[in-house]
């Protein structure tokens, strides 16, 4: 390959993507591009930048995407209620095609004939990856390091390292370690002890999340405010997405909500465990469906949720950018500018209570509620109500 070739690599500045790195450029005869998406993960820009630049890296791009991830991926979400097989609310799947779309465009950018990725062979971060690249850049070459290449297991990869002056930080020598994948929505953990669900998870996995038995002894209390379906402040103060993700996700980690143990069932057929944190996202869903249900009708909350399934494996499989997903969104999102108002919510120890709901909308109604008598409510019509759907019973 002519050397005037580009590949855009997705890079953390780690050990596996800096493997990937090198070899690419090794195998590719190409000059690779470090591509970094900055949507709110523990990002060390300085040793990123320096690595790279250690493997011969002339462009090194570190894109701030937070604002762009919640406004425009969580939010949506959040709105269809997303929670795939009963508890997983997501973290990672919304984060791939974001990254993917933007990869994308930096390699429109600067002519590249490829773009790559460190997903491994068993996960389903590889799907998410490639459908993302194929809708935005289908003629673009997709290159799977881990799917191709002859290094087979740990040990040959720290061995290629070595070989090749790749700093090895010290938790990666010997044992696999812990898959970490965090952004501003969640942390996820994976593997080493954690692969045998028999085994429970340590403590010190933890990162955002202080354990309910640790929370204050004494509760806190949020109110957030929504307009047309997305938060918009905190505690009466006007924040932008991202802002207001991070602050939900301080108060709500230090109470101890969030935390999921789970063994879901990935697009690719294997089942895998892990333990995720999603503290603010968890705080929010809450706060989401409470105002929901004093804004919108029954007809529109039940076929939001008769849909809530198929939405959240959409999105788990990587088909954020399917016209799937984009039919059942516009199905979420139909009445969303009904859905206004602010909700207190009360933390306490790994508990969201709901406190009060405020809302200018006459979806919810005092005068046909009340155990008082009125006029408003014609209980002579509910005999014929039920005779009718006797009937149906045969």
């Amino acid at each position: 390959m002519k050397s005037h070739k580009r590949i855009v690599l997705a890079y953390s500045g780690g050990l596996d993507t800096s493997i990937i790195l090198k070899w690419l450029q090794e195998n590719y005869k190409a000059e690779v591009i470090a591509y970094t998406a900055d949507i709110g993960q523990e990002i060390n820009k300085k040793k990123i930048i320096e690595n790279a630049k250690k493997l011969g890296v002339k462009k090194i791009i570190i894109k701030d995407l937070k604002n762009n991830f919640v406004k425009d991926y969580v939010f949506p979400m959040i709105r269809g209620h997303a929670i795939y097989e009963g508890v997983y609310l997501l973290g990672t799947s919304i984060a791939r095609p974001l990254i993917a779309k933007d990869q994308i465009r930096v390699a429109k950018k600067f002519k590249a004939y490829a773009v790559s990725h460190g997903s491994t062979g068993k996960g389903n971060d590889q799907v998410r990856f490639e459908l993302g690249y194929h809708y935005f850049g289908p003629k673009i070459k997709i290159i799977a390091p881990w799917r191709i290449w002859k290094l087979k297991s740990r040990t040959d990869l720290i061995n290629y390292a070595k070989k090749h002056g790749i700093k090895i930080p010290k938790d990666k020598k010997g044992a696999s370690p812990f898959s970490v994948d965090d952004n501003l929505f969640h942390t996820s953990t994976e593997g080493k002890i954690l692969e045998n669900p028999k085994n429970s998870a340590p403590e010190f996995i933890f990162q955002r999340t202080t354990s309910p038995e640790k929370a204050p002894n004494k509760a806190s209390f949020v109110t957030v405010g929504f307009k047309n379906g997305d938060a918009v402040t905190v505690n009466g103060k006007k924040l932008t997405p991202s802002k207001i993700l991070e602050k939900l996700n301080l108060v709500a980690g230090q109470n101890g909500i969030g935390r999921v143990d789970l063994v879901e069932n990935r697009f690719i057929g294997i089942k895998s465990r892990g333990v995720y944190e999603t503290p603010g996202g968890t705080l929010l869903i809450n706060a989401h469906r409470a105002i929901e249900s004093v804004t919108l009708d029954k007809k529109t909350m039940h076929k939001k949720d008769q849909i809530m399934p198929k939405y959240a494996e959409l999105i788990y499989n990587g088909y954020w950018y399917s016209k799937a997903r984009f039919k059942l969104q516009k199905i979420i999102d139909k009445n969303r500018n009904k859905v206004n108002g602010f909700i207190k919510l009360k933390l306490y120890k790994g508990n969201i209570i709901i406190v009060s709901r405020q809302t200018k909308s006459n979806a919810y109604s005092m005068k046909k509620v009340s155990f008082e008598e009125n006029k408003t409510f014609n209980k002579a019509n509910v005999e014929k109500f039920i005779n009718f759907h006797k009937k149906q019973l045969k």
